[in-house]
């Protein structure tokens, strides 16, 4: 779209900025309503984000990507599992069930535990069978707060900081709607003004 936008710009080319223009009014639209359907339909949304954080700790051993992401997301927002940490046991190697031959049974991964700064080296097998404990007890090894409600309230928390950053981003794509708007006029209007005087030159009295 920037690419239209500038190469538009240089070459005056109304065409590319046109392109421009409406890609970007689209972008600008869809990032509205996705901040108004997610203000209005936010206990589905809420769903939503439940659906997906379960499904990833289904696929947690699948994907390496997708493993440290969740591990970075546990240890930043001190939290564990979607609303708890029980929910692990979603996921084939962490499942609590006796018929589970992994050694990873009753589990939870090392991002749930409670970090000691003096520790330098991490234990990976610190949430080793935590989630046949109970709340209070395991408590006191790992976080036993679900990710979803810890981040439902740190977005509720955050409101105007992530207001500020929705308003960072709109402002720049609305100036940019209105200078493409703007300079394909003066172009129209310089094409107008050579066609005239063409025609002008063209005129055996002028």
């Amino acid at each position: 779209i920037t690419f239209c936008g500038c190469v538009g710009s240089l070459r005056e080319n109304i065409c590319l900025l046109q392109t421009f223009s409406i890609c970007l009014t689209i972008v600008f639209l869809l990032q509205l309503a996705a901040g108004v359907l997610g203000f209005v339909f936010s206990d589905k949304a809420r769903g939503k984000v439940s659906e997906i954080i379960n499904g990833a700790i289904v696929h947690y051993r699948d994907d390496l990507d997708l493993q440290n992401l969740i591990d970075f997301g546990q240890k930043e927002f001190s939290c564990c599992g979607g609303v708890s940490y029980k929910d692990w046991s979603q996921n084939m190697y962490f499942n609590c069930t006796a018929a589970n031959p992994s050694r990873e049974r009753c589990s939870v991964p090392f991002s749930c535990c409670l970090q000691d700064a003096q520790e330098a080296v991490i234990n990976t097998m610190c949430g080793q069978g935590m989630q046949a404990m109970g709340y209070l007890e395991a408590s006191a090894f790992i976080y036993t707060n679900g990710c979803i409600d810890t981040l439902v309230n740190w977005i509720h928390s955050n409101l105007f900081l992530l207001g500020g950053i929705a308003l960072g981003l709109a402002v720049p794509q609305l100036v940019g709607i209105l200078l493409a708007q703007i300079l394909i006029n003066q172009i129209r209007d310089q094409i107008k003004l050579q066609l005239y005087n063409q025609q002008h030159r063209a005129d055996p009295w002028y």
